[in-house]
């Protein structure tokens, strides 16, 4: 079963963060995706830019309309996501809970109800 985890953020949260701890943190995290890329229940990893480089699509008369996003109105958006293949939920919950900021941020975990068979 495929599942989503995302972890969630803000630029206040970023900022406050000391910069000398950034390239260990960085470190830790980069570690958790190779032990799981290596067991083949990662199948990718993805750090998103500040909400404020976010833009919303539409399309208007057959061609796209952009304007500036993101979508929400919220202090806090999605930072980063994780897409895993796992054998139980139980697992997915393992994998989510050892992720390096799980003991102090909540990963949010959403099993995968759809793909289109094309992504085989």
């Amino acid at each position: 079963m495929k599942y989503l985890a995302m972890i969630y953020g803000n630029q206040a949260k970023w900022e406050s963060f000391p910069a000398e701890e950034w390239p260990e943190a960085i470190a830790r995290q980069e570690a958790y995706n190779a032990k799981y890329r290596e067991t083949g229940e990662l199948l990718g990893a993805y750090g998103l830019a500040d909400a404020a480089a976010a833009q919303l699509v539409r399309r208007a008369e057959g061609v796209p309309a952009v304007t500036d996003g993101p979508y929400l109105e919220t202090k806090e958006y999605m930072a980063s996501f994780y897409l895993l293949d796992c054998e139980s939920l139980e697992r997915a919950h393992q994998i989510a809970a050892d992720m390096p900021f799980a003991d102090t941020d909540p990963v949010e975990l959403w099993p995968i109800l759809h793909e289109s068979p094309g992504n085989e």
